[in-house]
Order: structure tokens, then C-alpha cells, then sequence
């Protein structure tokens, strides 16, 4: 792994309390797309001259050898298996999480105050879905920060879920079939947004999913501050909407990504061999089509989806990952269809992402557009085709089309005629060539935040003074 920067001489004394070295305390969520930004804030706040010590669930448990500069302190969370499938089972898992391990994290915690001394711990930051986690910290004198993963919008969702519901916006009677018209009505309140835009439009799991989206919330309220993994080119609206709604500073120091390695934070055997093959296309050429840690698509859509690609005639970089499909562990694809796409094709399990979007000869990307997804490629100038699945996934694909224009929506059944069709507007048609040109317009904006004097720059210097006030 590359290791985080090693600290300035300045970060040093930041970092340093009446001569000791300063902890900062890190738990993640444990689902990819949350564990990778929470390891990047940790490289961020070591490189600014903090001790990091990560607890964790054993649920999806980082690696210790991966991260050697940190600490690390397990905590039992009395779950086994696989992990969940079906997404209203990971509303559930999630919201089980926090109170599974907190009475261990408790124990964990006072014995790591004990061993530190209080006044060497700055904090302790914990994602905005681990409510009990900040409540025990709380309980034993710890300051706490929240580090929402998603977007400023997204939050900004949350915060008015009661209102949506209160309203009717929420949940939407009857089944939420993609011909029920209740979903295309605008929520006037948080435009782009229609109702389809929003979480958990249907009657089934509503109930949990209120509770995960009230206990984040009520976690950002009882701490010190949010932390928001965007940036303010890109949400500037979205975040002077929740400085005004919330009484905790919000820090909007992202994209993380920009400013931090994750290291081998990857749950999944990333397959490099894909960057070697990338080499033999020209300049923006090669679609890269990934759906995410989390999403799963039918047999059916599978097929249409392959033959689409395979029509469509555009090279192509495919991420179909073990359970991508029905949750089972083999993913077979058409048959036929290798040889439909010999030459102009490579299937993978897994692949470096961010490398894969940084190169070259990637034109376009299909994405589920997890937040990671989103900001990855927006920063790297790359349009989008937008399938999201669910969670916070449809909004920003609505921010994708509607507010940022670098991409548009694959929406409704997937037939193969139309994902050919998809995939040709993005890639060779002028539809295609101005949003890459808004891309790159964006991914310059996103150089400048992270850039010396950016605002992200200046968000994290607040917030490493924030941090030490505590």
C-alpha cells in the first residue's frame, strides 16, 4: 500500500496537546463504500500529525497489515454469515449495527481512555448510521464528529423526512411501479427531486428505514460537527441549505479521494490486469460499466444488459462482481457473448476504480451511482450513464442529469435495444461530447477545491482546529 504522508512539522504541533501526541478514535460503517471514505479521513488527520485508532465491527473487518500506521480494536458485534442481499435487509442490517456492538465498544472505549489518558483523545469521528456509538461516546465524556458518506443533498433528505412524510410525499400508495404517477410529482420543496428521487418511496420497510434515517440525524445533533465527504463547486447550494438548518459546524472537505489513499481498504480482489488492457485503446474511447458493492441485477436484465454492450459496438470494461447477480456466486453471462465481443471487451470480478477512471482511454461510465462512484468520475472529467438502485442513488443520479449535466438516466426496464442506444448517445454521439465537456469543466472545479487555498483545504485546516478545541 502507499502509505499516508507523513505529517509536516507544522501538522505536528497541531496535533500535539501540552506535549503529548493527539488521538483521534475512527469507527466506519461496515460497507465499502462507507469504510473507504472513513480510511481516507484518516490519512487526511494522520498526515496532519494525529494517532489514528480505528474500532471496528467484525462484520466486514478491515486488515490491520494494510493500514500499519494505525491502531486497531475490535468489536464484537454478534452477527456471522454473509452479508445482506436484498436492500430492504441491509435498511435492517444497518440500523442493527450500532446497538449490536455498543455495549462492547463501551467496554473497548474506556479502556482505551484509560490507556491514552482522556486528554490525549481529540474525538471520536463515527458514521452518521452508528447512533449508539456516538450516544456511548458520549456517555464517557468523548466529543464526538459525524462522517456522512453521501452527499450534502442527501442529508439534506434526511432532515426532511418527516416533513415529506407529514406532506404525502412519502410512502407512496399503492405499488411504486415505474407507471405510478405519484412518483413523477415534484417535491417542491427540494428541487431537482421528484418523488421517485427520494428513499424508500414504498410501504414495504418503511418503518425501518425511518429509524435509520432518524437515528443519522439525531446522531449529527448530538455531535460536534458533520463531516461531508463533497465539495463546494459541486454542492455549494445544498450546503449553505443545511449551515442554516443545523446548529453543529458542517465541513465539507471532500472529495476525500483527492486528498488520501485508501490503501487496501478494498473488501473485494481488485483485478489490475484491466489497467494493462486499457493501454492498448485510444483516448476515451472504452466504456467502464460497475454497479457497485452492494447492487444486484436480474438474470434477465443481466442478459439485456450484455447484449446492449455487445451491440452497441463500443469497447468496454465490465465490473460483474461475485453475487452480482441474484446474490449468487457465479455470474454466468450469455452465451455467445463472449464471442459477440472478442477483442473489444474485458470482464472483470473487481477493479481499481479510481485508477480505471483516471485513465486515458475510459470515455464514459455506467454507474449505480453510489456517491464514491459520482464524485470519482465527476472528478476525473468522466460522463455518466445513471442506473441507481436505491439509498441515495437516485437523487444523485437526478443531480447528475438535471443540475451538474454530465450525464443521463438508463430508466425503466432494460430492454437491449435501448441500452445500445444509451450507450452510443454517451460515447459517439454529440450528446455525449458536451456533457465530457461539462465533465471536464467540473473536474477542473474540483481541482481548484482541493487545490492550495481551496475550499476544501481550508475546510479540513478548520476542521483540524475544530478538532483540537474539543
Amino acid at each position: 500500500m502507499t502509505p499516508p504522508p507523513a505529517p509536516t512539522m507544522a501538522a505536528e504541533s497541531n496535533a500535539n496537546h501540552g506535549g503529548r501526541h493527539r488521538h483521534v478514535l475512527l469507527f466506519p460503517l461496515p460497507y465499502q463504500g462507507h469504510i473507504n471514505p472513513m480510511f481516507r479521513l484518516a490519512g487526511v488527520l494522520h498526515a496532519r500529525g494525529f494517532a489514528v485508532t480505528v474500532f471496528h465491527t467484525h462484520f466486514n473487518a478491515p486488515d490491520p497489515a494494510s493500514h500499519p500506521h494505525y491502531r486497531f480494536v475490535p468489536v464484537p458485534d454478534g452477527m456471522s454469515g454473509p452479508a445482506p442481499v436484498a436492500i430492504e435487509d441491509v435498511v435492517a442490517h444497518i440500523v442493527s449495527i450500532g446497538g449490536a456492538c455498543e455495549a462492547a465498544f463501551r467496554d473497548r472505549l474506556a479502556a482505551v481512555l484509560e490507556e491514552y489518558s482522556r486528554d490525549a483523545v481529540t474525538c471520536l469521528v463515527a458514521d452518521t448510521h452508528l447512533l449508539p456509538i456516538f450516544q456511548a461516546a458520549n456517555c464517557l465524556g468523548v466529543p464526538t464528529l459525524a462522517l456522512r458518506t453521501g452527499s450534502a443533498v442527501s442529508f439534506a433528505c434526511f432532515t426532511a423526512y418527516p416533513m415529506l412524510c407529514e406532506k404525502g410525499y412519502l410512502p407512496v400508495q399503492g405499488m411504486p411501479s415505474s407507471s405510478n404517477s405519484q412518483l413523477d410529482t415534484p417535491v417542491v420543496e427540494l428541487p431537482p427531486c421528484r418523488v421517485r428521487d427520494l428513499m424508500g418511496i414504498g410501504k414495504d420497510g418503511h418503518e425501518v428505514l425511518c429509524e435509520m434515517i432518524a437515528g443519522a440525524v439525531a446522531a449529527v445533533k448530538a455531535s460536534s460537527g458533520l463531516i461531508l465527504n463533497t465539495f463546494d463547486a459541486l454542492e455549494r447550494r445544498e450546503l449553505e441549505g443545511l449551515r442554516q438548518d443545523l446548529a453543529v459546524p458542517v465541513f465539507d472537505i471532500g472529495p476525500l479521494h483527492k486528498f488520501s489513499p485508501a490503501g487496501e481498504s478494498s473488501l473485494l480482489r481488485q483485478d489490475r490486469s484491466c489497467l494493462e488492457w486499457l493501454d492498448a485503446w485510444p483516448p476515451a474511447s472504452v466504456l467502464y460499466v460497475s454497479f457497485g458493492s452492494l447492487a444486484c441485477m436480474s438474470p434477465r436484465d443481466l442478459e439485456e444488459t450484455a447484449w446492449g454492450i455487445a451491440g452497441s459496438c463500443v469497447p468496454f470494461l465490465w465490473v460483474v462482481r461475485p453475487g452480482f447477480v441474484g446474490g449468487c456466486a457465479e455470474n454466468h453471462l450469455p452465451e455467445r457473448f463472449e464471442a459477440a465481443t472478442r477483442g473489444r471487451g474485458m470482464v472483470v470480478g473487481w477493479a481499481p476504480q479510481e485508477e480505471v477512471l483516471r485513465h486515458r482511454a475510459v470515455g464514459g461510465f455506467w454507474t449505480h451511482n453510489g456517491w464514491n462512484s459520482t464524485t470519482e468520475s465527476i472528478c476525473e472529467g468522466v460522463p455518466m450513464l445513471c442506473r441507481p438502485y436505491f439509498a441515495d442513488q437516485m437523487g444523485n443520479a437526478r443531480y447528475v442529469e438535471h443540475v451538474w449535466e454530465v450525464g443521463f438516466e438508463v430508466s425503466g426496464e432494460l430492454e437491449r435495444g435501448s441500452v445500445e442506444a444509451a450507450i452510443r448517445r454517451l460515447m459517439t454521439e454529440s450528446d455525449g461530447a458536451g456533457m465530457r465537456t461539462r465533465a471536464g469543466e467540473l473536474k477542473k472545479a474540483s481541482a481548484e477545491c482541493t487545490g492550495k487555498g481551496g475550499s476544501s483545504c481550508l475546510a479540513i485546516d478548520k476542521l483540524v482546529t475544530h478538532m483540537m478545541s474539543l
